[in-house]
């Protein structure tokens, strides 16, 4: 089971490029980072954990902004959309991105992706919120026909273009693997749809069974079992010990989004944690 780390990059939390430095040497696989393009300052959406929504919610970095300044100041550590909000961007233009990310950090793009929650945040983008998941597919379809097809088309309900060139190509064949965000009824649908993993967050109810159905489901498929990242996994021996026996390919442990002398130490003892868990 690999270990990941997954902050709220922003303007007063850690330089993204120390983060990423002091990560990769703490030998963490992977750093994570979530993306909202904005908060609407009238909303009507309940925050899904409860109360107040955190001020790091509003003042994001740009992901492709921050995983691209990560990339250049480390070698081996995977770069983790958690998630992309696909529903709000351009399909044609976001594939891009992502290719060239993926092209100049050598293959190390774990494309996390998810409808959402904030459906104001949402709407300001064209976006109907009753047919996000929808779109969400079709997004999804038409980016990975434009990394592996020379020449890509598209039609669909939402999304519809006819024949585009677009390179770089992603480094990784083919294609970069897309973690399909959310904990919904209808979440491991969307997973054997159009994914190559699952990306749920720890808090999701009966996650051990809810993993159990989806080996279930992909070997009646007779398909490769995806493979599984829990989000903000607690730092907790037993609990790792569980998701390890459940199944888990990844867990993310979770850092707060503040300056370098809080997080540093958190990241140090989350890594002290891995060590001890890795040579039980």
């Amino acid at each position: 089971m690999d270990f990941g780390v997954v902050m709220f990059s922003t303007d007063e939390a850690i330089d993204p490029r120390e983060l990423g430095r002091a990560a990769e040497d703490e030998g963490f696989e992977s750093l994570f980072v979530p993306e909202h393009t904005h908060i609407p300052s009238s909303r009507e959406t309940p925050f899904p954990s409860g109360g107040d929504l955190p001020r790091e919610y509003a003042r994001t970095f740009d992901p492709f902004v921050a995983l691209t300044a990560v990339a250049a100041v480390t070698q081996r550590l995977k770069l983790g959309f958690g998630i992309c909000l696909v529903v709000e961007r351009d399909p044609i233009v976001t594939a891009k991105e992502v290719a060239s990310l993926d092209h100049l950090s050598d293959g190390r793009v774990l494309f996390g992706v998810g409808a959402g929650w904030n459906r104001e945040e949402m709407a300001h983008h064209g976006t109907d919120p009753r047919t996000r998941y929808a779109l969400l597919a079709e997004r999804v379809e038409a980016m990975k026909r434009i990394w592996t097809e020379e020449e890509a088309s598209y039609h669909g309900d939402h999304v519809d273009f006819e024949g585009v060139w677009s390179w770089p190509k992603p480094a990784q064949r083919p294609h970069p693997p897309v973690l399909v965000g959310g904990e919904g009824p209808s979440a491991l649908d969307r997973v054997l749809a159009y994914g190559e993993g699952w990306l749920p967050r720890s808090n999701t109810p009966d996650l051990e069974d809810r993993i159990r159905e989806l080996h279930r489901r992909t070997d009646e498929l007779g398909r490769a079992r995806p493979p599984v990242t829990v989000f903000r996994a607690p730092a907790d021996p037993a609990v790792l010990e569980g998701y390890a026996q459940a199944g888990v390919s990844r867990c993310l442990l979770n850092l707060p989004s503040a300056p370098a002398d809080v997080v540093l130490p958190v990241l140090r003892e989350h890594a002290e944690l891995v060590r001890r868990f890795q040579e039980a």
